[in-house]
């Protein structure tokens, strides 16, 4: 039974028996109720350990459209879980913490999305996965930013495309596509808060690390990247190149684990954030919202089968449209 204090907290408080195995629990629970569980690299190494499938933005949506499960963990942001029910509308999708939202997503309010669509008619709307149903059920084609070069690239070139809400991506996108999309002007809180000076710093102590950064960076911090792409092109990077043993990582540190884990010769060293605050400006580099998910709360959302996601659905048929576009150009 879900208690009104759980509801009015986005989430299940409940004490865990502190003498249980929660990984040895959670994977029982899968087994019995015949459920995955989906987390995104910026989550606890711990939540990565017990995945069945750990991956970025669009790995996660390929597997929620694949997956032959009944229940679906989304161990994620909200717009993330979303994103799985839009896919696979008649599963149960689960949140650990409905609080978990994204700066990035807030940005960009499906209201103001459709002033603006009024505003320039005759544009096509490309938007970040980083995004709500609502907005996705305003565009044309979604992308994420390991395949955002490419889907715009399937446009063509006289096409007046608006692209929103990481200005920092649409920028960095103009600039290798020749294109000029008009900017929906929204950014990552965490990805912002890189600096060109905090780099320097590290590349100072590390001259032979090679520099990677996320493409929600500003332009500045991309310029110095020698490796610019998504949290999936920069761990596949360091894989691949056996010869390199160091790496300056520009993203929320979450990736290091898998980073880690999987090249274990290696060095990876994150970017500290420019300020120290407080809050959303925290003295780290790591998103709070993602850190929301924890072992306990994914325990107690299987438990109870509690905070599910729904979706509209009026707004999933129109909102499944540019993400089905968006994996058939992937």
């Amino acid at each position: 039974m879900v208690k009104k204090s759980w509801i009015e907290k986005g989430y299940i408080d409940e004490e865990v028996d502190k003498s249980l195995d929660l990984k040895k629990e959670i994977r029982k629970l899968c087994n019995e109720k015949d459920a995955i569980i989906l987390a995104h690299y910026y989550t606890i190494g711990d939540i990565q350990d017990i995945a069945d499938f750990v991956g970025d933005s669009l790995a996660l949506a390929r597997k929620a459209s694949e997956t032959n499960a009944k229940v679906m963990v989304m161990c994620g942001v909200h717009f993330m879980a979303e994103t799985c029910k839009i896919l696979s509308p008649d599963k149960l999708v689960l949140t650990p913490d409905l609080n978990a939202g994204c700066s990035l997503a807030d940005s960009c309010k499906a209201e103001d999305l459709k002033k603006f669509k009024d505003e320039h008619p005759g544009y096509e709307v490309v938007s970040y996965v980083n995004t709500t149903a609502a907005v996705k059920a305003l565009t044309d084609v979604v992308v994420t930013s390991g395949n955002a070069k490419k889907v715009i690239d399937s446009f063509p070139e006289d096409t007046k495309l608006i692209f929103g809400p990481d200005y920092n991506l649409g920028n960095y996108i103009n600039s290798v596509t020749g294109r000029n999309m008009l900017l929906w002007n929204g950014g990552c809180h965490v990805h912002e808060r890189f600096s060109v000076e905090k780099i320097l710093e590290l590349k100072k102590e590390h001259p032979d690390a090679v520099i990677m950064a996320h493409l929600e960076c500003k332009g500045p911090v991309l310029a110095l990247a020698d490796v610019k792409g998504s949290t999936a092109t920069m761990l596949k990077y360091a894989q691949d190149h056996d010869e390199i043993k160091e790496f300056i990582v520009a993203t929320e540190a979450g990736i290091l684990h898998e980073m880690e884990r999987t090249c274990t010769d290696k060095k990876f060293y994150p970017v500290p954030p420019e300020i120290s605050e407080g809050g959303i400006g925290c003295s780290c580099n790591e998103c709070e919202y993602m850190k929301m998910n924890s072992l306990e709360k994914i325990y107690n959302t299987l438990k109870y089968e509690w905070p599910s996601v729904e979706i509209d659905p009026d707004i999933q048929k129109e909102a499944v449209k540019p993400i089905e576009r968006m994996l058939s150009l992937s």
